[in-house]
């Protein structure tokens, strides 16, 4: 039996309209020493445990070799994987067009892997998923203004005991959740009448008064 949550959207429009959708909640993880030793003595197919992890070992190191090398591989049953390329971290991604230094691939590296899922899995998963509800998880509200969250950063930044801000340090600042705190730091970061501005990329973006 699985629980599922209905979970509030942030109000990104803010026209009152409280929108929501539905999200599994987590049981927990399967290890694959778990998964393997489920497969080996109760799905009846007749193989050692370490017969099984050699098998997988082998099978992730081709993958990784494959996909490292342009390939898609297909998993029947179980899905496609291919690789996703992105501008280092300590690189920032050039225009189509414009007259900045362009990336080589010394700049570039294989930043992912995507994953689509065989219809054959998630139809195996359906037959066996029985769903019974939870409860109601609501966005984290912020008891501050925008105005005011503005000041509270501005605050943390000039008279705090770092010079700079990362989203933890936001959401502790003003109580929002983590993805409306981020779309807020990037308006304030895109908005040079704000004082604040964005550096670095991805997990590493930090802000600092500008």
């Amino acid at each position: 039996m699985a629980i599922y949550i209905k979970q509030e959207m942030p109000d990104l429009n803010k026209d009152g309209n409280k929108l929501c959708y539905y999200r599994m909640q987590s049981s927990g993880n399967v290890s694959t020493d778990e998964l393997i030793h489920t497969i080996c003595y109760h799905g009846g197919v007749g193989l050692s445990e370490s017969v099984l992890h050699s098998a997988l070992l082998e099978l992730s190191r081709e993958m990784a070799r494959k996909i490292a090398d342009g390939y898609s591989v297909t998993l029947d049953g179980v899905g496609t994987f291919r690789a996703t390329i992105g501008v280092k971290d300590e690189k920032e991604m050039d225009t189509l067009d414009g007259n900045e230094t362009k990336r080589n691939a010394q700049s570039l590296e294989l930043k992912g892997v995507s994953y689509r899922a065989d219809n054959k899995l998630v139809k195996r998963a359906r037959s066996h998923c029985r769903l019974e509800r939870g409860g109601t998880a609501r966005v984290n509200r912020s008891p501050y203004t925008k105005a005011e969250r503005l000041q509270l950063a501005k605050d943390f930044l000039s008279t705090g005991a770092k010079p700079y801000m990362n989203l933890s340090d936001y959401v502790q600042l003003t109580h929002l959740s983590r993805s409306s705190a981020s779309i807020e730091l990037r308006t304030f970061a895109a908005d040079p009448e704000s004082g604040i501005t964005a550096i670095g990329r991805t997990t590493h973006r930090v802000y600092i008064l500008g």
